[in-house]
């Protein structure tokens, strides 16, 4: 697989691999087996970039997804590159699909959540180690000066922030130099494209989560899919509500002939438009599906020109679609 480098100097797969949906967000967690030769067949593949956080799991396993990345990437350790996150906990006491975030970013916290973190990744190092949402009660400055303590010591390599806007990340910035920022990103989610002149004044690269709008833009839904209520953010994701899968026909349509035209898929169409919209974007799909891994992967050999760029821009911005889901509720 093609090569990105995000900030000054770090080397990932164009494509990286989300892997929260193999423990957590997504239905019940997957065979764990199953996932160790999955993950190991996306290194076979091309991929380097492998995306996990904390508090991706259950309530009774809740660093699983941290411990199966441990447990199956380890021999590919010095190959590969992985993102981790920081500094959020969910409220288990809420009953609802989509519980709420807590914030803690305090030191200690961080200290301690490091080193949790990289005994869960049986590793000495972190490639990046984001902060997984901002803490009001937390200065960015305070945490930035943390994040230059772990690159001393050399626990980390890179730090960056998630779902984070201009303001902060000059703050952090100035404090330690950011290498990446990992934000919502899709052609239904496109808010944080304000960022993109700091972001290239700064030389901080885009890692784009969710950037198929979880999984809508692949064309491979209807308003008869049926979600797992209880385990499954899309079952409360407002862009697979019937109502709106009809006011998404539109898009959906658009993006199909788009990729007929490329003798591509929708999916590797909504990857390709971000990729060839900025050399520093690297988004990180998540599938648990051999043939849609390496379908993903395959859009980084997409090309569309600046004009195809820029004509796809004003088609989305003029055409109907409905609300895309934003995340977990913050307190």
């Amino acid at each position: 697989m093609k090569r990105r480098t995000l900030g000054q100097n770090f080397n990932v797969s164009a494509i990286g691999l989300g892997c929260m949906g193999m423990s957590h967000g997504y239905g019940r967690p997957k065979d764990t087996q199953e996932m160790k030769e999955f993950l190991a067949q996306a290194v076979d593949f091309g991929y380097t970039f492998f995306d996990t956080a904390e508090v991706y799991g259950t309530d009774d396993d809740p660093h699983a997804n941290e411990k199966l990345l441990g447990e199956a990437l380890a021999p590919f350790r010095h190959q590969i590159q992985i993102g981790t996150k920081f500094g959020i906990y969910f409220d288990t006491t809420a009953t609802t699909t989509n519980k709420p975030i807590r914030t803690d970013a305090r030191p200690e916290t961080i200290r301690r959540s490091v080193e949790d973190s990289l005994r869960r990744l049986r590793t000495d190092y972190i490639d990046i180690y984001y902060q997984h949402r901002q803490d009001p009660q937390v200065p960015v400055e305070e945490v930035a000066g943390v994040m230059a303590e772990l690159i001393e010591e050399g626990k980390i390599l890179h730090w960056g922030l998630s779902e984070v806007d201009a303001d902060t990340l000059r703050r952090a910035h100035a404090v330690c130099p950011v290498t990446a920022v990992q934000n919502r990103f899709s052609m239904m989610a496109r808010w944080y494209e304000s960022m993109f002149p700091v972001l290239e004044e700064l030389q901080v690269g885009l890692v784009a989560f969710s950037p198929m709008a979880n999984g809508l833009l692949t064309a491979r839904y209807n308003e008869h899919t049926q979600f797992e209520k209880e385990t499954d953010y899309r079952s409360v994701m407002p862009q697979f509500t019937k109502e709106n899968m009809d006011k998404n026909k539109e898009l959906l349509t658009y993006i199909t002939t788009l990729a007929e035209a490329k003798k591509a898929t929708p999916a590797q169409v909504s990857l390709a438009w971000m990729l060839c919209k900025k050399t520093w974007i690297v988004p990180i799909p998540g599938t648990t599906n051999l043939e849609r891994m390496k379908e993903n992967g395959g859009a980084a050999d997409v090309l569309l020109t600046a004009e195809e760029v820029a004509h796809i821009d004003t088609a989305l911005a003029t055409m109907t679609m409905s609300e895309v889901f934003g995340g977990s509720p913050v307190k």
